[in-house]
């Protein structure tokens, strides 16, 4: 049994220590860039996570994944139209990853409705 259970912790970590890392996202204040620095970043890392004061609520931060298109999404989601913060504009124009909706709820040319 003992040479059982050491087999199995051999397997075992060899199979962790082959498993590939996760890739790092880098991390930006959007609002202490400008709004091309903000797309120039997505644009070469594929996606991002950016953070930026709550309109709304004071002293409560927001972020999100913000990405190229939507082969940084998973296959559900899709890249959609979203706006940030940055330091020379209010709505900066980015893409964000969203549900796709059901396909019966779909009209034509809805976002996310087709596949791309």
């Amino acid at each position: 049994m003992k040479k059982f259970l050491g087999c199995l912790a051999i397997i075992a970590s060899g199979t962790l220590l082959s498993a590939e890392p996760a890739a790092a996202i880098s991390r930006y204040n959007s609002t202490g860039m400008s709004c091309a620095a903000v797309q120039r970043a997505i644009g070469r890392e594929g996606a991002v996570i950016l953070r930026y004061p709550s309109r709304n609520k004071a002293r409560m931060t927001l972020y999100d994944r913000y990405v190229i298109d939507s082969g940084y999404c998973d296959g559900h989601e899709f890249a959609d139209r979203a706006t940030v913060p940055t330091a020379d504009t209010p709505s900066c124009p980015v893409r964000a990853c969203k549900r796709r909706p059901d396909p019966e709820d779909c009209f034509p040319l809805q976002a996310g409705c087709l596949r791309f």
